[in-house]
């Protein structure tokens, strides 16, 4: 089975960074479409970043160039690198895969908070 898990969440500054972590069992990341969606409370869910295993990558406009997500396929675990947050980005953050970044989502980890709060 599939398990995507998430860590690396928490409370920072405005300003600060965090570096969130997913890694994956039952799927190869190497192989497949990796990303992050966001939900903030009362909102629905916010695509951030898709990056399709070409290496091809698009950034949603709200976090371009503040987040940056990465591979390291020996550890089969993606990340996602936050800098200059801001209080706006408060929300909980899932990893997800997808076959190709033009499809739907097919796997979600169960979500981390993160906390942007002076």
């Amino acid at each position: 089975q599939v398990q995507l898990v998430e860590s690396g969440g928490g409370t920072v500054q405005p300003g600060g960074s965090l570096r969130l972590s997913c890694t994956a069992s039952g799927i190869t990341l190497e192989n497949v479409a990796i990303g992050w969606v966001r939900q903030a409370p009362g909102k629905g869910r916010e695509g951030l970043v898709c990056s399709n295993s070409d290496g091809r990558t698009d950034y949603s406009d709200s976090v371009n160039g503040r987040f940056t997500i990465s591979r390291d396929n020996g550890k089969n675990t993606q990340f996602l690198q936050m800098n200059s947050l801001k209080p706006e980005d408060t929300a909980v953050y899932y990893c997800t895969t997808a076959p190709i970044c033009a499809y739907d989502w097919d796997f979600w980890g169960r979500g981390t908070q993160v906390t942007v709060s002076s």
